[in-house]
């Protein structure tokens, strides 16, 4: 694939920027706004968990069921997004998650991640954005969520 490298760096960067502003909205956001970083058709699935949810309006409803008093930082790293072609791109990316539930104001005391793993992305250019088709969740490192 002969693409000019400003245009590759471009496309990488938007492809690493979903990446982020899917945590972004996660934490800090509105959580059911992450189903617009994806497709119409886009898929989240955690082999593990056996859990598939496809679709914008399916994704909406499952990242909008986040438990009220939930707070959560995600640290991501090891972005590596590689082009495939024009309009499609895959990816791999760490994350680190920190999560209490029943948290109402403060600060919490620093505790052990409660998941570390990574997500397996596919991405496609829709009318000019980068999207997520599919994301898939590894989770080698994982425990309960502790209530604050």
């Amino acid at each position: 694939m002969d693409l000019d490298p400003l245009q590759r760096l471009l496309a990488e960067r938007a492809c690493e920027r979903v990446i982020l502003d899917f945590v972004r909205r996660l934490d800090l956001g509105e959580p059911s706004s992450v189903a617009e970083l994806f497709t119409e058709d886009g898929t989240w699935e955690w082999p593990d968990g056996k859990r598939l949810v496809a679709g914008r309006e399916a994704l909406r409803k499952y990242f909008g069921s986040r438990p009220a008093g939930r707070l959560s930082r995600r640290l991501m790293s090891n972005v590596l997004v590689t082009l495939t072609s024009p309009g499609t791109a895959i990816s791999t990316a760490y994350f680190t998650t920190y999560r209490v539930d029943g948290h109402h104001d403060g600060m919490v005391p620093a505790g052990p991640p409660v998941q570390v793993g990574h997500y397996e992305d596919n991405f496609r250019k829709v009318e000019g954005s980068w999207l997520i088709a599919t994301r898939t969740l590894f989770l080698p490192f994982g425990g309960p969520t502790p209530r604050h």
